[in-house]
């Protein structure tokens, strides 16, 4: 009979394949993605010309009036320039977003108004020709 001999190499090789595998998982969930928004900011970013229509990381829209290595130009407001990093663009708007930008904002005040006034509501004609009315406890203390 053979004497069985127990090798500490395959557990050895078990845990390589798992720490392989989890370095290949954690390339395609976090590195590769992470460096293909990198790439399409930069495309963003070297495809921005004069009169397009922009909106920066801090919310702030407006056209493009002047474009530089480094930085750009942009009108906020008629006669109103303002001169920032390129890099504070934070997308570039087409006419297909706007549109859709200006539905949503329609579609915000469709709702009807209720147009009864409840209990506690008072309009400015009703509350003009009141006396004031005094806290009765301060009334009371006063006394």
């Amino acid at each position: 009979m053979r004497p069985t001999i127990c090798i500490e190499g395959g557990s050895l090789l078990g845990a390589l394949i798992i720490i392989v595998v989890l370095l290949v998982l954690m390339w395609l969930l976090l590195i590769r993605p992470q460096r293909r928004k990198q790439q399409e900011q930069q495309d963003l970013l070297s495809n921005v010309q004069i009169g397009d229509e922009i909106v920066t990381a801090g919310g702030i829209y407006g056209t493009v009036t002047d474009v530089d290595d480094s930085d750009v130009t942009v009108e906020i407001a008629p006669g109103t320039n303002v001169r920032m990093a390129k890099r504070a663009i934070a997308g570039i708007l087409n006419d297909e977003e706007e549109e859709y930008e200006e539905d949503e904002d329609d579609g915000e005040g469709d709702e009807p108004e209720a147009e009864g006034h409840t209990e506690h509501e008072e309009t400015a004609e009703e509350e003009e020709g009141k006396e004031p009315e005094l806290d009765r406890s301060a009334a009371e203390q006063r006394g």
